[in-house]
């Protein structure tokens, strides 16, 4: 098998994007097999995953936004000792991709090729994956409500925007967050539980979470008294209000919540009022920096049974 055989699995709204054609010829000029793929519609990354695989291809690389890196990492995880995946970040937040290191340049993304994978964690609640992080609440809406030209005009800084002009609609939820060692109840505005650091187009939910330490972060924002106004400095500040959290670190979380939460998982959607999120350690080999802000750099990682 070929250790210079690559699948680009890309993005279909990337088709016409000049930036990675360039850089797909050049990494075949240094001698790489490397095709490419694009995506259409729903169930297409995991079928293209598998051809892959099938193909003997031994490196996937991800071409798109967050959602399209949760996808490809959720069909490679289950057969991940078969090929390793490369981040090529191509999104409007690129939130993994950012707080990891990875360049946002699709030729020196694929410089990652030359660089030896590492094992690092996912995040699953109910069956499905999540690279980067699940948040809830309020925060989780204005990602989902950010709209696609919003995006093309402002960047990463359309979801603050939307989060400003809904600040009236913002509402708390009773809550109640267990796990080894870990009780916390009441209400609450937004969750984040990290395998990455930021979400939502760069606010920094987790900031010490590691993709290798077989954990997960969890950080709550908790209801002040005066929701609205307090919210709308939140907002305006990017979430930077830092103190104002609640912070644990865990292998597993159940949380329960007096109505339905809405989950953001890596761009996919979720409900429910009772759920479990745990870490799968050293589920996937993927292409980081050596010098990645996520990777430990403890020589032996304890991880959870």
């Amino acid at each position: 098998m070929s250790e210079r055989k690559a699948l680009l699995i890309l993005h279909g709204k990337q088709a016409l994007n000049d930036e990675v054609r360039a850089a797909v010829e050049s990494r075949r000029e240094q001698g790489w097999e490397l095709a490419v793929r694009l995506t259409w519609e729903a169930g297409d990354a995991q079928r293209l995953v598998n051809e892959a695989l099938a193909a003997g291809y031994t490196h996937i690389i991800a071409g798109g936004g967050d959602g399209t890196l949760r996808d490809i990492a959720e069909a490679l995880s289950s057969q991940s000792d078969q090929a390793s995946l490369v981040l090529m970040p191509l999104g409007t937040a690129n939130d993994f991709a950012r707080a990891a290191g990875v360049p946002l340049e699709p030729a020196q993304a694929l410089d990652l090729l030359d660089v030896a994978p590492s094992a690092i964690d996912l995040g699953e609640v109910g069956g499905q994956v999540f690279l980067n992080m699940a948040t809830g609440g309020f925060g989780s809406q204005v990602t989902a409500n950010t709209s696609e030209d919003l995006k093309k005009v402002l960047g990463g800084a359309a979801y603050l925007f939307t989060g400003l002009s809904r600040f009236s609609e913002l509402h708390a939820a009773y809550g109640e967050l267990q796990g080894p060692d870990f009780h916390w109840q009441g209400d609450l505005l937004a969750l984040g539980i990290g395998n990455g650091r930021q979400a939502g187009g760069g606010h920094v939910l987790c900031p010490e979470a590691l993709a290798d330490d077989g954990l997960l972060d969890i950080s709550i924002l908790p209801a002040p008294q005066e929701l609205v106004g307090t919210l709308k400095n939140l907002l305006a500040d990017g979430f930077g209000i830092d103190n104002m959290f609640v912070r644990a670190r865990l292998p597993w979380v159940e949380i329960k919540v007096s109505e339905g939460l809405y989950i953001n998982l890596d761009g996919e959607p979720l409900e429910g009022d009772s759920l479990r999120f745990s870490a799968k350690p050293a589920a996937l080999r993927v292409h980081l920096p050596e010098n990645s802000p996520l990777l430990s750099t403890l020589a032996a990682v304890s991880r959870p049974g």
